[in-house]
């Protein structure tokens, strides 16, 4: 299950850096948002040369199970 809904709509790595920020928004608090916010920023510039399109697909395929991830462990601390 994706953290937001339309993350199957993700295709491109334009698409999944607004959707992670959005992902951010929904964490409970501002330290914590600001946080993953940086992480999603840093990942972001690492793999912004990456051309293989097969790759920035499981890139993108990865990045949603780990928001996944995160969502849950916060909705379950609250």
């Amino acid at each position: 299950m994706a953290p937001l809904p339309g993350a199957e709509l993700v295709q491109r790595p334009l698409q999944l850096y607004r959707y992670l920020l959005r992902c951010c928004r929904q964490l409970p608090t501002k330290g914590i948002q600001e946080h993953y916010k940086h992480a999603v920023r840093q990942s972001f510039r690492v793999h912004s040369d990456e051309d293989n399109p097969e790759r920035i697909q499981q890139i993108i395929k990865r990045a949603i199970e780990d928001a996944d991830w995160i969502m849950n462990k916060y909705k379950k601390q609250n």
